[in-house]
């Protein structure tokens, strides 16, 4: 290498260290100029991070223990105590084994009150068992015409099952005809139609 090429090459070099330092200074200018503002970012992603799991792990944490207060209100319906926890810590899962009790024991009282449960399958399911259990055309009918009815279909042929008992076998038909083809029950309502008239 010749002479003038050495001299280049030391050029580039120093060139490239002093874009180096340049950018250094400016980072180190950046960092100063913003290093509240970055230590409060990193504080606060730390602290988000550390207020998730601690929620999670509360999270999971409450849903062992409500599990728990469930197998043991299984096992002893009268536990008190275990039926206070549940409860507090799941208060849909609660209205779950009273509606389980309810139906089993035929109490009424406690299906209206779950029949504005805020767990839905729970409200649905405690006001359909409340009318099925007080043999209610009216009740069933008020049930089936709902938007959110779960048991429409199987309400709709209780229904008519009543009013054929009623010897009104035209709106009993009337009923059983609105079961569509797709219906689970729509063979029992085609057998009830041909078979149920007196």
């Amino acid at each position: 290498m010749s002479l003038k090429e050495n001299i280049e090459m030391v050029k580039e070099e120093l060139n490239s260290e002093e874009k180096f330092f340049e950018s250094a200074v400016k980072t180190e200018r950046f960092v100063k100029k913003y290093r509240d503002l970055l230590i409060g970012s990193v504080v606060a992603i730390v602290v988000v991070i550390t207020a998730l799991a601690v929620y999670d792990s509360s999270k999971e944490s409450n849903i062992v223990e409500a599990n728990k207060a469930f197998a043991i209100l299984q096992a002893e319906a009268n536990n008190t105590a275990a039926a206070q926890t549940l409860k507090e810590l799941s208060p849909d899962l609660f209205d779950v084994w009273e509606l389980s009790n309810a139906i089993t024991s035929g109490d009424a009282d406690v299906m209206k009150r779950l029949s504005s449960s805020k767990a839905v399958a729970v409200a649905d399911l405690a006001t359909y068992e409340l009318a099925a259990l007080s043999d209610d055309v009216k009740g069933l009918d008020e049930y089936a015409y709902g938007q959110t009815a779960i048991y429409r279909d199987l309400a709709l042929v209780e229904s008519a099952v009543l009013l054929m008992e009623a010897d009104d076998l035209d709106a009993a038909h009337q009923k059983l005809k609105m079961l569509t083809p797709e219906s689970a029950l729509h063979k029992v309502a085609q057998i009830l139609l041909h078979y149920g008239a007196k």
